[in-house]
């Protein structure tokens, strides 16, 4: 998901300071894998500097948290657009690890099923926005715990094969 066009979503039903954008981020978007530590408030000055957002004010004591951020006319056009259009899928999985194959199976599937733990938790207490961005990401994993579990599988076979 882009950060960028999240941080113009949030914008589109009103201004908002820079703490506000960075707090929702966190909370709505930040389970499993947050944002990095000011990659909020660097997005925000890049769209400042494309000219998708505009600084709507500022409060006291300055700094981009100070800082109230509004999206500007052209973009508000572009979110519901960003929203149809669905995120192109990853067809290859590149391992840069020296561990054997059996080794980082086990470790993958591993910690997909911690995060999709983490999130089934996480959906029980949620408001309805938190439970449909848990959902999406409870398919996803389960789909690739799948391919990993075959995987894993098809690797036994041709091991059985190769010994013959």
């Amino acid at each position: 998901m882009s950060i960028g066009h999240t941080l113009l979503g949030l914008l589109e039903s009103g201004p908002r300071h820079g703490r506000d954008l960075k707090r929702v981020l966190d909370e709505k978007f930040g389970h499993g894998r947050p944002p990095r530590c000011g990659q909020g408030y660097s997005t925000m000055s890049r769209l400042l500097k494309n000219g998708l957002s505009v600084v709507d004010g500022a409060g006291a004591g300055g700094g981009p948290e100070r800082q109230r951020y509004a999206i500007t006319d052209a973009r508000i056009t572009d979110v519901p657009q960003w929203l149809a259009t669905p995120d192109k899928p990853e067809p290859y999985i590149r391992s840069t690890t020296h561990l054997g194959a059996a080794d980082v199976l086990d470790t993958r599937c591993a910690e997909h099923l911690r995060s999709m733990r983490a999130r089934t938790e996480h959906k029980r207490g949620g408001e309805p926005a938190d439970q449909l961005t848990c959902d999406h990401a409870l398919f996803h994993l389960d789909a690739e715990l799948g391919r990993l579990e075959l995987t894993a599988a098809r690797r036994d076979g041709l091991r059985e094969e190769a010994a013959r």
